[in-house]
């Protein structure tokens, strides 16, 4: 990993990582002169950030990593409203209890990214509600709807796709609030940057033309700057960040480790080399070692394991990026009956969570002669419609029993069950099946 030491790193570090939409003039001077303060927002609107946010939080800490200082700005006022850019509808809106809950989840991930620590350049987090709480609705109007016009508003191309099919009051009151957010943090916290998404960009822009109508604006102390990324997106031009299942969550009650470290393994050759520069620290070097390494050996998967080892690690833990790289190879490599058996019962459950299941009590279970019986009469014909099928099967060599391959329908069932409960079957190379003995 390489470590960032100057303050005008930060820009230098997003151009060869692709990270830079737009930027407004005199943001590379500023960050070049002085430790700057720049934030994100991230709205509670659930417990946990995703994939898509992620790409955000990387960029305060690249700004950290650059001497600067890194602020997390949780909506827990405009979490109520929710934000209109790249929206086709109004979002249902969340209870006071909810979103604190949800403002606790986010809180916990930062923390796994930003150091809140450091002496230096410590990040911090903020919460809107904080200061919004205290404002009410007649005082905001005189003290912040004044500033702006409503063809201002209008123009921002988060208002006009919306305006359509329709867009609330309350969701066109956001840029306002957003603006007005960045205005307060640059007053009472010398924030001086606000970042995120390209379609951030009229939101974030409000901000900086608030706080230049509030202020003596063509002074070098109130400038307020704006940077945005591009969108993760892939190769064909489609948003990033999603299965089938919806969106990668970071929190493991949403996205279980081994399907987080699966998605990422699964990312396509053509966009590994963008996802490794947003979603990884590493190096320029290190990373052109790697695409060389895997333009070799493609079949290896070589930038796809290195993108879902530091990011599972980061994300979860070693332990849990461990586990699941154990499981893959279980799945889709050479393995054996011990790799099987070093599977905690999460993991496992987490591994064949889509395989069809089944369930028998121990007293059928011990019943059961051979594999023939235990695969067809004892399982409810689980697995087999009859003996016979089960016999043919195991005659060709397509049955194993926790990767290990039946030799003869008339093996014992003599099996040490997996976390004392579960037989893996696998029937041919694809397809499993999960027996689960209850007592």
């Amino acid at each position: 990993m390489t470590t960032q030491q100057t303050l005008g790193s930060f820009m230098e570090e997003l151009t060869w990582r692709g990270m830079i939409q737009d930027v407004t003039p005199g943001t590379e001077d500023q960050l070049a002169k002085e430790i700057t303060k720049g934030y994100i927002g991230f709205d509670p609107t659930a417990k946990s950030l995703h994939i898509g946010n992620l790409a955000t939080v990387m960029l305060l800490v690249h700004l950290q990593r650059a001497g600067h200082q890194p602020i997390a700005l949780i909506g827990g006022a405009t979490g109520m409203i929710g934000d209109p850019s790249g929206k086709s509808a109004e979002r249902n809106l969340l209870d006071e209890a909810t979103l604190r809950e949800n403002q606790q989840g986010i809180k916990g991930q930062l923390e796994k990214f930003l150091d809140f620590n450091t002496e230096k350049n410590p990040a911090e987090i903020v919460n809107n509600y904080d200061w919004f709480g205290n404002i009410g609705f007649l005082e905001f109007l005189r003290d912040a709807g004044k500033h702006l016009t409503v063809n201002y508003m209008i123009a921002k191309d988060s208002v006009k796709k919306r305006l359509e099919t329709g867009l609330s009051f309350t969701e066109f009151s956001y840029q306002l609030l957003q603006g007005y957010d960045f205005y307060y943090l640059y007053k009472n916290n010398n924030v001086r940057l606000q970042m995120g998404g390209s379609d951030q960009w009229g939101n974030i822009t409000t901000g900086t033309e608030f706080i230049r109508r509030k202020t003596t604006g063509d002074t070098p102390e109130a400038a307020a700057f704006a940077l945005t990324a591009p969108l993760v997106t892939k190769a064909d031009g489609t948003k990033f960040g999603k299965s089938e299942e919806g969106n990668i969550w970071l929190d493991p009650e949403f996205t279980s480790p081994y399907k987080f470290y699966q998605f990422w393994l699964n990312a396509a050759d053509e966009d590994c080399s963008r996802l490794i520069r947003v979603y990884t620290l590493k190096s320029k070097e290190e990373i052109a070692q790697l695409e060389k390494e895997h333009a070799e050996v493609p079949h290896m998967r070589l930038l796809q394991k290195a993108m879902a080892e530091e990011i599972t690690v980061r994300v979860h833990s070693q332990e849990d990026h461990d586990m699941a790289a154990r499981a893959s190879d279980i799945l889709f490599g050479k393995s054996t009956a011990d790799d099987l058996s070093a599977l905690d019962e999460k993991t496992l459950l987490q591994v064949f969570e889509a395989v069809p299941q089944q369930t028998i009590n121990r007293s059928e279970y011990e019943a059961a002669e051979n594999m023939v019986d235990l695969l067809s009469d004892a399982s409810k014909n689980f697995v087999f419609s009859s003996k016979g099928e089960a016999r043919r099967m195991i005659q060709q060599g397509g049955i194993s029993i926790n990767k290990t391959k039946i030799d003869t329908p008339n093996a014992a069932n003599d099996f040490q069950l997996l976390q004392g409960k579960y037989l893996l079957i696998q029937r041919g190379k694809k397809n499993y099946f999960l027996l689960e003995v209850t007592q």
